[in-house]
C-alpha cells in the first residue's frame, strides 16, 4: 500500500472478520495486502497473515486509514498461517 503523508497511518485496531452469505467479507485489523487475485488474497493482519480463498473476488473497498478490507465474490476458505515458533542457537543466536 502506498503511503500517503496527508493521513495518520494506519497503527493498529482489533482484528475482525464478517461473512456476509459466502459473497462479501469484512476484514478489520489490516496492516497490509500481501497480494490480491480473483482466487486467493493474502493479508497481513493485526493476529497474523490471512490467506482468503474465493472465485472471482473483487476488492470491494479499502480503507487503509482504518484498517478495512471489503472483498466480494464466491468466499471459499479462509486461513491463518501458522506463526513460526522461535529457532534458538547455540549462544542464544538466531
Amino acid at each position: 500500500m502506498e503511503k500517503r503523508n496527508d493521513v495518520t497511518p494506519y497503527t493498529g485496531g482489533p482484528h475482525s472478520i464478517t461473512i456476509d452469505a459466502r459473497r462479501r467479507v469484512k476484514i478489520a485489523g489490516v496492516i497490509d495486502i500481501e497480494s490480491f487475485h480473483e482466487e486467493e488474497t493474502t493479508l497481513l493482519t493485526e493476529e497474523g497473515v490471512l490467506t482468503i480463498w474465493g472465485k472471482n473476488m473483487k476488492l470491494g473497498k479499502l480503507d487503509p486509514d482504518n484498517g478495512q478490507v471489503l472483498l466480494d465474490g464466491e468466499i471459499l476458505s479462509l486461513e491463518y498461517e501458522q506463526a513460526p515458533a522461535p529457532r534458538f542457537r547455540l549462544f542464544g543466536r538466531k
